[in-house]
């Protein structure tokens, strides 16, 4: 009776407040509900009135809305993203963007607050862990939990990772590249880079000043590698015009990029991811390096878009690498799945009481 009537209770308090999902990204946010799964996808900014801590549109100005604002703003207005580099640098900002998310993604019932399940970088200190802790409670989070993104990646890419065998993941999203290697359900050896997809577009941006004199934004630079930007020579090179601000004349000037200008800016951030790569499978016993000659690699998140990624790797890798199914929401699937059997994994995740 007592088993019944607590699984009655589980069911009611699911139907209530249910469970949720979060990676919260850099670039962008997404929210998974139990039972559900992906139920918001948006970028990870706040507009504010310039001077003050007011977001604007009474609370409502986050996210798309306030990603349209970027580098269009007024005086009176200015742009922030809470998240820089996989870590939270402006703790109240990043609680109200929450709590907006939160109520936008799923129904919530007072007094009955959800459980939460958050992806975050490897590499983030005691100290920023604390802060998305307590971000996410005072956002209306519940009981909260935290799972690498690596391991969350390596379960919504649908590795093997309980198997006694090898997994390499590269998860290469807006702010860090999480690298690491899965064996028995456990992460054998890793490395968190805090270079990712801002970096490849801030690599163009420095590209087109220094060998056009021409001055554009991060959108512009992004929407540039979407267009032409590629890791690997492709069969058929690529152009595009650009729009920017001549640092000679300052008038508005167009030009013409190829895709192999833009594959010649981004070799330094590829190279780093490379490095990065190179380390961790460095790390590991013989035994699992020999496994990943047939295992290989899986790329994810956003970055691991660009064309020729998977070619770049396993030229210099020497071993398989395959591109997961939708890249970009790799992280938030392995996510999602840890809430949908949060009873079998709770015990293998950092919760905010402080246990594992």
């Amino acid at each position: 009776m007592r088993t019944a009537d607590a699984r009655m209770l589980y069911r009611l308090k699911r139907w209530l407040s249910p469970d949720l999902a979060i990676d919260l990204g850099t670039a962008n946010t997404l929210i998974a509900v139990q039972g559900a799964g992906v139920v918001l996808d948006e970028p990870s900014v706040v507009a504010l009135q310039k001077g003050t801590r007011k977001v604007l549109g009474r609370g409502t100005a986050v996210g798309k809305l306030a990603r349209q604002m970027l580098g269009r703003t007024p005086d009176s207005i200015t742009t922030v993203k809470p998240i820089q580099d996989g870590a939270i640098t402006d703790f109240e900002l990043c609680e109200a963007m929450l709590r907006y998310f939160i109520r936008k993604a799923a129904r919530t019932t007072p007094g009955i607050r959800p459980n939460v399940v958050i992806a975050v970088p490897g590499g983030i200190t005691p100290v920023e862990r604390r802060a998305v802790f307590n971000s996410a409670e005072r956002a209306g989070a519940g009981r909260v939990y935290l799972v690498s993104e690596s391991k969350a990646a390596s379960i919504g890419a649908g590795l093997p990772i309980a198997e006694p065998v090898a997994n390499l993941i590269c998860e290469i999203g807006g702010g860090t590249t999480e690298v690491a290697v899965l064996s028995l359900a456990e992460i054998v050896a890793s490395k968190s880079l805090r270079i990712a997809g801002d970096d490849f577009d801030q690599a163009i941006v420095d590209y087109l000043k220094r060998n056009f004199s021409l001055r554009i934004g991060d959108q512009t630079a992004e929407q540039l590698k979407i267009r032409v930007g590629c890791a690997y020579p492709l069969d058929q090179e690529l152009t595009s015009e650009v729009r920017g601000l001549d640092l000679v004349s300052g008038v508005p000037r167009r030009a013409i990029v190829t895709s192999e200008e833009i594959r010649e800016a981004l070799r330094g951030p590829l190279e780093a991811v490379l490095n990065g790569v190179k380390s961790v499978i460095e790390q590991c016993d013989p035994e699992l390096v020999a496994d990943l000659s047939d295992t290989g690699m899986v790329l994810s998140g956003g970055g691991a878009m660009l064309p020729g990624m998977d070619l770049f790797f396993r030229e210099q890798l020497g071993i398989p690498v395959r591109l997961a199914a939708d890249p970009q929401r790799t992280v938030i699937r392995g996510t999602a799945i840890c809430v949908e059997h949060l009873h079998e994994w709770k015990d293998s995740l950092e919760s905010s009481d402080g246990s594992y």
